[in-house]
């Protein structure tokens, strides 16, 4: 994990993310975790590379990794990446 992507500022975004953005971790569990079957995900740990996920696929929990498509510089960097990556899933359906 880069400097820039603390542990503390991984636990805020994912606390953020799976508090108030379920669907969208969903979304990128299905559609970039190679997971199209998943009912539910949580998001454990982002870095400057990509996020960590957890998702319920047919009853059990399967860890999934995320790469982003570049270098996180900072959290808002993150921040609208993620908004890219959900928009893009939203097209994908």
């Amino acid at each position: 994990m880069s400097d820039l992507f603390t542990s503390e500022i991984s636990d805020r975004i994912c606390s953020h993310i799976n508090e108030d953005h379920q669907d969208a971790v969903l979304l990128y569990a299905q559609k970039f975790g190679s997971s199209p079957n998943a009912t539910a995900a949580k998001m454990l740990s982002i870095d400057a590379q990509g996020m960590n996920l957890t998702a319920e696929v047919s009853g059990e929990n399967l860890p999934i990794r995320v790469e982003f498509d570049h270098t996180l510089k900072d959290a808002e960097d993150a921040h609208h990446t993620l908004i890219d990556m959900l928009k893009q899933a939203r097209t994908q359906k």
